[in-house]
C-alpha cells in the first residue's frame, strides 16, 4: 500500500469516527442502563461486557437478559433474539452495494446496527469507493467501543452512579428513543417521508395507548411502510402524467 492509499484510509477512519460522535450521546447512557439491568439480574460484570461484544444487538441484548433470568428455555430466547434482529436481512443487502470493492466489509457487520446504517446510508453514496470501507471501519468501531465501555459503567458502577443520581433512572431509559428521533428528525422535510413517519409514529401510539404496545411496532412499521410506497408511486405516475 502506498503513502498516498494510507492517508486516504486513515483519513476516511477519522471521517468515520468523526461523523459517529453524535450517536455516542445515545449509546452510552443506553448501555450504562444495560450494564446495570443485567448486574441486577444475575449477570457478572464481565458477563454483561461479554454480550455487549458478541451479541451487540441493543433491545436484543435486553430482550436477552430479561428471559435468560426469567428461566425461559434456550430455544426460545436464541429464537426471540434473532426475530428482534431480522431487520438486517434489510439493512445488510442495502449497504453492500457501497462496500463490495473488499471481502472485509463482511466481517464488519457484526457492528451493522439500527444508528450505523441510519448514518452510513446517508454518507456512503456521496464518498469516492477508496474512502468506504475505511469509513464504515471507524464509525462502527467508535460506535461499538462505546457501547461495551457504556457496559462497562454499568455493570461495575451502576448501582452507585444511580444512588448517588436518582434522576438518572429517570433519564437513561429515554436515551434510545431520543436517539432514534435525532435520525429521524431530518426526514420530515421530505413531504414523503413526513407522511410515512407520521403514520408510523400515529399508528403506534394508537396501539400502545389501547395496551398494544407488542403489535405496534410491527404493525406501525408495516403500514408506515405501505403510506411509503402508496405515496411514492402516487407522486411517479402524477409526474409521468404531467410529463405527457
Amino acid at each position: 500500500m502506498t503513502d498516498h492509499a494510507i492517508s486516504v484510509h486513515r483519513h476516511a477512519w477519522v471521517k468515520g469516527m468523526r461523523d459517529a460522535i453524535p450517536l455516542l450521546g445515545g449509546y452510552i447512557p443506553v448501555a450504562t442502563s444495560f450494564g446495570l439491568i443485567a448486574n441486577q439480574a444475575g449477570f457478572s460484570s464481565w458477563e454483561a461486557i461479554i454480550i455487549s461484544l458478541v451479541i451487540y444487538a441493543g433491545a436484543s441484548q435486553f430482550l436477552f437478559v430479561g428471559m435468560v433470568a426469567s428461566g425461559a428455555p434456550l430455544w426460545l430466547v436464541v429464537l426471540m433474539t434473532l426475530l428482534i434482529n431480522a431487520r438486517h436481512l434489510v439493512y445488510a443487502p442495502n449497504l453492500a452495494p457501497w462496500l463490495t470493492g473488499s471481502r472485509r466489509w463482511l466481517w464488519l457487520m457484526h457492528g451493522l446496527t439500527d444508528q450505523i446504517f441510519a448514518l452510513a446510508h446517508t454518507r456512503l453514496p456521496a464518498m469516492p469507493p477508496s474512502q468506504r470501507l475505511g469509513w464504515f471501519t471507524g464509525a462502527m468501531l467508535l460506535a461499538w467501543f462505546s457501547w461495551v465501555g457504556g457496559t462497562a459503567l454499568g455493570a461495575i458502577a451502576g448501582q452507585e452512579l444511580t444512588e448517588r443520581w436518582p434522576l438518572l433512572n429517570d433519564i437513561m431509559p429515554f436515551a434510545l428513543p431520543a436517539l432514534f428521533l435525532v435520525l429521524l428528525a431530518p426526514r420530515f422535510t421530505s413531504s414523503l417521508w413526513a407522511a410515512a413517519l407520521g403514520c408510523s409514529i400515529v399508528v403506534a401510539l394508537l396501539f400502545a395507548a389501547n395496551g398494544l404496545p407488542n403489535v405496534a411496532i410491527p404493525v406501525s412499521a408495516l403500514l408506515g411502510a405501505a403510506v411509503f410506497f402508496v405515496v411514492q408511486a402516487n407522486t411517479r405516475a402524477e409526474v409521468q402524467y404531467n410529463g405527457k
